[in-house]
């Protein structure tokens, strides 16, 4: 399991890369920014901003090309020389320029651990386009960063929202749900984003959490500590969860189970259990719409096999891909199921 530092270290911020061509007006400076992006997307990245720079010298004002050389230099490491241009970007009033800018500048505040600042950045671009998903997962990091978990799990559910199939916003969830201590809610997360991500570093550190969860492990700072936040008496309904996984850990090692078998056992008792806890609910939260109700639907088909096999891909002591490629008819169920089967936000 990774210790705090490193989860955090290896989150990463989405970038907001604006979709310039669309925004622009056809002129020749929006050509050369045109042609800038197109040089940098191919890894030129001092042809890029030699563009940028040409359209400056005749516009100093130009937001599209302050923000791309903003975004370059961000993305080169030079990130204070960066704020220049972002001071232009942000005065844009035409598409989504200001508030890509406005939260590009909030990153660069974030990774100089000036929170105040940088909640003050995020909060400029959502006043400017209140549906931009990125900018909810990046503010998410900033509380994050800041050992805000709550904060940061509201900003999660708001980057979800807006954009179901990103991964990232996903794990994010899963992480600061875990770090307070909501192992239902990171449970279910980190099943979500491994639908998404399958394979890869983070879904082998995603597969090693959900493993982590269920054996009741906590995470830990780099000095060892623990970093959750433990719930009070009064968040009954995390007491009641985290005591299910328990029980379910404990009649899991009833059952002579091992490997993949195990696994789908306690992952259809965890989503059964959720759901019937959920479904008794007046007031039901983002996390029983989008999560529970979900993962409850499909613990009752046949599809739960396959979609352990598909969590377990990143193990490499298991046979997960080999199993997939030779029940291929379950992995066809399990990705039309997926297909057909609608969300809750």
């Amino acid at each position: 399991m990774k210790n705090l530092r490193n989860l955090i270290l290896g989150i990463g911020v989405l970038c907001i890369a604006v979709l310039s061509a669309k925004a622009q007006d056809g002129s020749p400076a929006s050509d050369l920014v045109k042609q800038g992006i197109a040089l940098y997307n191919q890894g030129k990245y001092a042809d890029a901003m030699a563009k940028y720079n040409e359209v400056l010298k005749t516009d100093p004002e130009n937001a599209y090309a302050n923000y791309e050389m903003a975004y370059s230099l961000y993305m080169g490491k030079k990130s204070q020389d960066a704020v220049p241009y972002l001071q232009k970007a942000v005065k844009a009033t035409t598409g989504n320029i200001g508030a890509a800018a406005y939260s590009l500048w909030a990153s660069i505040y974030d990774e100089a651990r000036d929170t105040k600042n940088a909640v003050a950045m995020y909060r400029e671009a959502i006043k400017i386009d209140p549906n931009y998903p990125q900018i909810y997962y990046n503010f998410g990091i900033a509380y994050f960063r800041n050992q805000q978990y709550l904060e940061a799990e509201e900003c999660a559910i708001e980057a979800i929202r807006r954009n179901p199939a990103n991964a990232s916003s996903q794990r994010l969830y899963a992480l600061v749900t875990f770090h307070q201590n909501k192992r239902a809610n990171a449970l279910l997360g980190f099943c979500s984003f491994l639908l998404l991500e399958p394979t890869g570093a983070r879904a082998a550190e995603a597969y090693g959490n959900i493993q982590h969860i269920i054996q009741g492990g906590v995470l830990t700072d780099a000095a060892g500590k623990t970093t959750i936040t433990i719930p009070s008496d009064e968040d009954k309904e995390s007491n009641t969860f985290n005591l299910g996984i328990q029980l379910v850990t404990a009649s899991a090692k009833t059952k002579n189970l091992a490997g993949a078998d195990l696994l789908e056992y306690e992952l259809k008792s965890i989503f059964s259990f959720a759901g019937e806890l959920s479904a008794k609910k007046t007031d039901r939260s983002f996390f029983d719409k989008f999560f529970v109700e979900y993962f409850y639907k499909l613990s009752q088909t046949d599809n739960m096999p396959a979609f352990t096999r598909t969590m377990m891909l990143s193990d490499t002591k298991g046979d997960s891909a080999k199993w997939l490629k030779d029940n291929a008819a379950q992995a066809a169920a399990l990705n039309d199921w997926i297909k057909n089967t609608d969300r809750g936000l």
